[in-house]
């Protein structure tokens, strides 16, 4: 169980209660509603007050619960920032209508503008790749490809997680921006026809039953193999030993980049800052934060990586621009239903 300070336990306490705290009584702070759930973000939050002297309120929970909540709580709502860890999360907020566009030269100078959305609703914060994972022995070009995933030579040998996560939708987005609805049914098909298992547990699961030979090769966002191999646990770090990472697609137009991102709340109280907060977000210390902590690549060139993360090497990522992993989010599900991608 995660304990919240005084403040921050008086701030979730008005917000269960529906109290409106109103902007001149909260000159010093910013409110976050957050689904980003990792304990280093506290070292970022903590950083931000010590610099600028504003505290920083935070509720956390999951995405959608807190698209919802803005919702309902409609312009009385405290929350000043919403942060998010998929693009097609923070694209449910841009239909939903809580989020408010923002001019900021720093933000526009840092952060390439294929991270961030066009009308300046949300930026993006931290990059993601989903990667191709191949099990001990298996020949270093064995797949490529997002596209191979689907050819007969994979055999039954595929693991991956099922449709309804939004990593898997965000990628079919990219592919069905790529190649357009139909070409990817059939893509989606050949996965489908692929799989080692039916669908199960996440990520990391995906990574351990490929170690344990469940299967040849795996789909995975790249920081959960990097936390393995960062692991202080001699096992996970065991896992991690002799699998084979491929960024997909460098011949063409690079590996599937996701975000964390987030954007300003419409009607929020605290606005200049929150647009701080975000500016603060993309200075070196803090992107080195989510390299360093988290694995996660960040979004400002130049900044340090993780050790692990520079094992990986020079790569190429997608530029398509991550609003349009959202903008297709209803058409990917719909492609993974037609395909029985369950």
């Amino acid at each position: 169980m995660k304990f919240l300070s005084p403040v921050r336990f008086a701030f979730a306490l008005l917000c269960l209660l529906g109290i409106f705290v109103p902007a001149s009584a909260q000159e010093s702070v910013v409110n976050l509603y957050t689904s980003r759930h990792y304990d280093t973000d506290e070292v970022l939050y903590k950083q931000f007050t010590e610099d600028t002297g504003i505290a920083v309120n935070v509720i956390e929970g999951k995405a959608d619960e807190l698209i919802a909540r803005l919702k309902r709580e409609g312009e009385l709502s405290p929350a000043d920032v919403f942060i998010a860890v998929d693009a097609g999360r923070l694209h449910k907020a841009v239909e939903q209508g809580v989020l408010q566009p923002v001019e900021s030269s720093v933000l526009s100078e840092r952060i390439p503008a294929n991270l961030r959305q066009p009308e300046g609703l949300w930026f993006g914060l931290s990059k993601r790749f989903r990667i191709i994972l191949l099990a001990p022995g298996m020949p270093s070009d064995f797949v490529s490809t997002y596209e191979e995933l689907a050819e007969d030579k994979i055999d039954g040998g595929l693991l991956i997680r099922s449709s309804s996560n939004i990593y898997n939708q965000s990628l079919l987005a990219s592919l069905i921006e790529y190649h357009g609805e139909e070409a990817v049914v059939q893509w989606a098909q050949g996965v489908v026809g692929n799989m080692a298992r039916a669908p199960q547990g996440g990520d990391t699961d995906q990574i351990r039953a490929l170690a344990a030979g469940e299967g040849e090769l795996a789909v995975a966002n790249h920081y959960y193999l990097a936390r393995l191999m960062a692991s202080s646990k001699k096992t996970d770090r065991k896992v991690a030993e002799g699998l084979q990472v491929v960024f997909p697609n460098q011949d063409g137009r690079g590996a599937h980049v996701n975000i964390s991102g987030a954007g300003v709340v419409k009607g929020a109280p605290n606005r200049d800052n929150a647009v701080r907060f975000l500016e603060y977000l993309t200075t070196a210390n803090a992107q080195k934060q989510f390299a360093v902590a988290n694995h996660e690549f960040p979004v400002v060139e130049g900044v340090e990586l993780s050790e692990v993360l520079k094992t990986f090497g020079d790569f190429k990522g997608d530029e398509i621009n991550a609003a349009k992993l959202g903008e297709g989010n209803r058409d990917a599900v719909k492609v993974m239903d037609r395909a029985g991608w369950r």
